[in-house]
């Protein structure tokens, strides 16, 4: 194989593993390069300013993670979201063409069929069946929301977000040290570094 490269890939098409989906139910194929920034705000568009109700997660080989990565984005951002889990194994189709064909001979390819994991992912605002295989209950309010609402702050604000307890403030004794660090190079050696 090492005269070969691979020349194209594609992924077999198959129909969504769940049953009663709406026709205009919005799809997000997250791919290996896929940006996990451009897929969150276009998700979340559908979300919250188009007002789906359904979306669906899908990815496969190297990009499972990044649709579980996707998925728990969303659930911490929107809350209240019921989900279904269905993982399965997809074909993809790759393409290997020669570098070094035969001269006077036709180019050498060979199509390999892989079967590589799979998952689809579907959160809903409307409550699913909890009896199906893959459910998860939407997760219940962290204490940390609780809490900020008791001592009457914002919880919506971006900065209070996941964060789990406050942050400690800045140690002043090593801001101070950095500052008395004398340069090495220095000719009269009072030189400070920021």
């Amino acid at each position: 194989m090492e005269n070969f490269r691979k020349v194209k890939t594609s992924e077999e098409e198959s129909p969504l593993p769940f049953s009663d989906l709406p026709p205009d139910v919005v799809e997000m194929k997250v791919k290996e390069g896929s940006k996990i920034r451009n897929l969150m705000n276009f998700a979340m568009a559908q979300m919250e300013l188009k007002g789906s109700r359904q979306i669906v997660f899908s990815g496969c080989g190297r990009a499972v993670t990044k649709t579980i990565t996707c998925v728990e984005i969303m659930k911490r951002k929107l809350g209240g979201l019921h989900q279904v889990t269905k993982v399965r194994y997809k074909t993809l189709l790759e393409v290997w063409e020669n570098q070094d064909p035969q001269p006077g001979g036709p180019a050498q390819k060979l199509t390999v069929h892989k079967n590589v994991p799979s998952i689809c992912i579907l959160l809903s605002r409307d409550p699913l069946d909890p009896n199906q295989m893959g459910y998860q209950p939407p997760e219940p309010r962290h204490e940390l929301g609780t809490q900020l609402l008791e001592a009457g702050e914002d919880v919506s604000s971006s900065s209070t977000k996941g964060l789990k307890r406050p942050l400690p403030p800045p140690c002043e004794m090593l801001m101070t040290k950095k500052l008395q660090v004398q340069a090495p190079n220095s000719p009269r050696g009072s030189g400070t570094t920021d």
